[in-house]
């Protein structure tokens, strides 16, 4: 499958995940892949995480405007008439945290409650509304996702989503609203939201997960949940961090084992050998959970290897991109794609 396609399959990919699976640094990967296909990206951070600037070299800190990480002939995301924003240029990543008082902010700006606006959000009348109607936070935030979809600043919208339990929540949030409201402007944006995450052209959900136990059991639940509460599609699961094949250690009979010019001590190469073992049988186990996950989940997999680095840079991140690149050009056409 084209690269090109792939990441064109919808308009928001929101890619989810347990904590600890490397969910930001598969986002990170994902933007970097389709900036290199040619398309502009648009990454939302939700909980203010710096992992995805960090990857791409950049200082870590992410407001509410954003900053570009990686561009083609672009500098910044410019703004466009009427307060909307003007299309980023292709081969472009910029990435911005979207947090529910911000949005509401801009959402009170937007309508002209700017000056009254701040003053509510000091006050902390967003606590009172948020106990008062539960799932408002989610929908603010889903809501100025909507509106960046339907403006159509970026070929890509790709969302860090919160940790899986969460996530959930945040997504089916807009249904329960459009349940409870019977009318009025929060009904209104329930049903955009709701509009939003049904439409498969639209948005899609991304799961990664771990090739272990917990993490497979987690993502095939999170899975069935999605569909059944949310009604959103499924692209392919990331299955990141996994281990190579071990090679072969020749140990042939000698006090002295020559590698590469350098005589090894005998100690030493079982040393390397157990080690060896080690690495093989951790691959071993992860095979079988890779195989479980594929009979209990019937969707595509793209698999990404472990890293064996202290942190996530441009070079690892590079490294990672092209692994998945390798797995997409190996899936079929969209249409065995989206579940």
């Amino acid at each position: 499958m084209d690269i090109r396609s792939f990441c064109s399959q919808s308009r928001v990919m929101i890619v989810a995940g347990k904590g600890g699976v490397g969910k930001t640094t598969m986002v990170a990967a994902l933007a970097h892949l389709a900036a290199g296909a040619g398309l502009s990206v648009l990454v939302i951070e939700l909980e203010g995480r710096a992992g995805v600037s960090t990857a791409f070299g950049g200082s870590g800190v992410l407001g509410y405007a954003g900053e570009v990480l990686h561009a083609a002939g672009a500098t910044d995301l410019a703004e466009g008439r009427a307060g909307e924003r003007a299309p980023l240029t292709p081969g472009t990543v910029h990435a911005r945290t979207i947090t529910p008082d911000d949005a509401l902010l801009e959402y009170l700006d937007d309508h002209g409650m700017k000056r009254f606006s701040k003053r509510l959000l000091s006050s902390g009348i967003i606590d009172i509304v948020a106990g008062a109607i539960p799932g408002i936070r989610d929908i603010l935030v889903l809501g100025k996702v909507k509106q960046i979809e339907q403006q159509g600043i970026a070929d890509l919208v790709l969302v860090d989503a919160p940790a899986t339990g969460h996530t959930m929540t945040f997504l089916s949030s807009a249904r329960g609203l459009l349940d409870a409201a019977r009318g009025g402007p929060i009904r209104t944006q329930a049903a955009d939201v709701v509009a939003l995450l049904s439409d498969p052209e639209r948005c899609q959900v991304t799961l990664v997960t771990l090739p272990e136990e917990m993490p497979v059991n987690e993502v095939v639940e999170a899975a069935y949940q999605l569909e059944d509460r949310v009604g959103i599609a499924l692209g392919p699961v990331i299955v990141n961090a996994c281990y190579p094949r071990a090679g072969t250690l020749d140990t042939p009979a000698a006090d002295t084992v020559s590698a590469a010019g350098v005589d090894l001590d005998p100690g030493l190469v079982d040393s390397l050998e157990a080690a060896r073992r080690f690495r093989q049988r951790r691959h071993e186990l992860q095979e079988q959970e890779v195989v479980r996950l594929a009979d209990e989940l019937p969707l595509p997999q793209l698999r990404v290897p472990f890293l064996f680095a202290d942190a996530i840079g441009p070079l690892e991140l590079d490294t990672l991109s092209k692994s998945l690149a390798h797995g997409i050009e190996a899936l079929h056409e969209p249409d065995a794609v989206a579940r």
